[in-house]
């Protein structure tokens, strides 16, 4: 069964949670089959204030903000929408705990770990300079629908670096007969070594069969 992964990306005020952060706006891209299959975005209201840097960097203003939906009725429509995909974000350490947080005033809990793309940059392309979104979407030429630091256009772009890296991994797969790259694998190959990634990607091969 193919799996279907959701690409989450936040925008938030610039604090973390237990500082007081809260989201300002959130998307989701669901991708299967290779390709992406469907999109969530809204700006959200969590009755908090955006400071100027933030406004300069994302574009999201104060009165966007109180104009938009509450943030219960957006994330609870998120959690929906995603539903029982794997989850991955570019930077994942930062929108897990967003998530996470926003879920728990829901009485609701992430069930599967983040894959996080800039972890899985760094093993399977080590000789680019660093991996910032915006350094991998140049790199490679990655399609940017939007403007970068929104929400959803982070997450598409982010959605087609998991594609450039799922192609890449088959490629390397291809001596020990590697052909589905799932969420699982990811998750392995994120936790272990760079100079280990080829006796990861045996091993799977070899568990699976």
């Amino acid at each position: 069964m193919t799996e279907t992964f959701a690409v989450i990306d936040f925008e938030t005020n610039g604090d973390m949670p237990r500082s007081g952060g809260r989201p300002t706006e959130i998307a989701a891209v669901l991708v299967q089959n290779g390709r992406i299959v469907d999109r969530y975005q809204s700006l959200m209201n969590a009755g908090v204030y955006v400071p100027y840097y933030i406004e300069e960097l994302t574009g999201i203003s104060n009165a966007m903000v109180r104009n938009a939906p509450p943030v219960a009725r957006v994330m609870t429509e998120v959690f929906d929408f995603v539903g029982s995909a794997k989850l991955v974000a570019h930077n994942a350490s930062f929108d897990k705990i967003f998530w996470d947080a926003e879920l728990a005033r829901l009485n609701r809990r992430r069930t599967v770990e983040f894959a996080c793309t800039v972890l899985l940059s760094r093993r399977v392309f080590p000789n680019i300079p660093n991996h910032k979104l915006g350094t991998l979407v140049r790199h490679f030429d990655l399609p940017m629908s939007g403007q970068a630091h929104r929400a959803l256009a982070d997450a598409e772009v982010t959605a087609h670096l998991l594609l450039h890296l799922i192609a890449e991994l088959k490629r390397m797969g291809q001596r020990v007969n590697l052909n589905l790259i799932s969420h699982e694998l990811l998750t392995k190959i994120q936790r272990m070594p760079r100079t280990q990634l080829e006796q990861c990607l045996a091993r799977h091969v070899a568990a699976a069969s």
